[in-house]
């Protein structure tokens, strides 16, 4: 059994697709995966699963979310390795990384449209792309970034969700566990 974690987009935002967690971790166990546990109302999902194919899992979660609430929510799903690699390969220093932010992209761009999301550049925000995670750092805080996710998923030609340092450090732990 290898250990993954789902990161779902876009749910319990505003009021907008409510997602109770003990109810999704029901429907992830009906489904077939197992010791499913559940991190924030945001949409971190730890779980086991013999199945070796990360997309495979992402449509069976999508179908599955689909299927029962009743609405389409993006489904990014890495291995435990998968995430502390990215989590390690954060560029910026300990003081940057603590108040930076990790876009886990579903697919690695290619280098050209690096090079094109690359042309903008704001005061006091940073970021680098590297393999499969946008690293953000904003001097301001997320909620007041010039940035935004939209800008580099329609640059980068692929979905994103993110997650900040803090968010990073607690699911690693609990994959640990």
């Amino acid at each position: 059994m290898t250990t993954y974690i789902a990161l779902l987009r876009g749910i319990n935002v505003g009021g907008h697709k409510k997602v109770a967690m003990a109810e999704l971790r029901k429907l992830l166990t009906k489904i077939g995966l197992s010791n499913v546990q559940t991190y924030i109302q945001s949409g971190n999902i730890i779980f086991h699963s013999s199945v070796k194919n990360k997309e495979e899992l992402e449509q069976k979660i999508h179908h599955a979310i689909q299927d029962h609430f009743g609405f389409d929510v993006s489904v990014l799903v890495r291995t435990g390795l998968d995430l502390q690699r990215i989590f390690d390969d954060c560029p910026f220093n300990n003081e940057k990384k603590e108040n930076s932010y990790f876009m886990l992209l579903h697919t690695n761009p290619n280098d050209g449209l690096i090079q094109i999301a690359s042309e903008k550049m704001y005061e006091g925000e940073e970021y680098q792309i590297i393999n499969d995670c946008l690293y953000l750092y904003c001097e301001k805080g997320y909620g007041k970034s010039k940035f935004n996710m939209n800008y580099f998923e329609k640059k980068l030609q692929t979905s994103a969700t993110t997650r900040n340092y803090k968010t990073m450090l607690k699911l690693l732990s609990l994959l640990a566990d």
